[in-house]
């Protein structure tokens, strides 16, 4: 029987807990409120990003939360990739109410040219899985355009934040819930979809 050494269990640990403070859902926060924050800055942008976070980050988390608690799919990173097209779906739709909500309410240019880009990354995805039958990574995804649209918004220096993306990419690669390749893939498709797209449209 196989035994798991100290170094191994910290190490599994740690990809842990990077997953989960890395999670799709939770990036998609910090990204939307720093461009809410920079598009208007003070109460109003903090309030713009609060709202466009809870169509695009909140409300999805919490269903893919409440997924798992009811067995819908096997745990809320939605890990089996036959498990993922009723989720992207659901959270594409939760994104397109908050691209709605947003234009109808005239928030800020950027905000709008964010959350435009998080919904072509996640129809690509989508596109990937389920047409491609490939579970491409959307933690590197995400991270991936986080870190993009941060240098984009706040300049290059932001640069700081890109071991966050290999971070993450050994994490999911550590818990076995990904291939390498389906980590790098996910952090280019991010890093390069959602970055022109927001680049193009703010």
């Amino acid at each position: 029987m196989k035994t798991t050494t100290p170094a191994r269990s910290a190490s599994d640990r740690a990809a842990r807990l990077i997953t989960e403070a890395c999670a799709p859902g939770i990036l998609v926060v910090v990204i939307l409120v720093a461009v809410g924050w920079y598009a208007a800055p003070g109460v109003a942008g903090l309030g713009w990003g609060t709202l466009a976070a809870l169509f695009c980050g909140i409300i999805p988390y919490a269903i893919l939360i409440a997924g798992t608690w009811f067995g819908w799919w096997t745990d809320r990173h939605v890990g089996e990739r036959k498990q993922r097209l009723i989720p992207l779906l659901i959270i594409m739709g939760c994104v397109i109410g908050g691209i709605t909500t947003l234009a109808v309410l005239d928030a800020p240019q950027p905000l709008l040219a964010l959350v435009f880009a998080m919904l072509a990354t996640l129809f690509i995805t989508l596109g990937i899985t389920v047409l491609a039958r490939w579970k491409i990574s959307v933690h590197t995804a995400v991270a991936g355009g986080v870190a993009v649209i941060l240098m984009l918004t706040y300049g290059p220096h932001m640069a700081v934040t890109t071991p966050v993306v290999a971070l993450v990419a050994w994490s999911r690669v550590r818990l076995r819930d990904h291939t390498t390749a389906q980590t790098v893939a996910g952090a280019v498709l991010g890093a390069a979809v959602a970055g022109s797209i927001f680049q193009m449209l703010r």
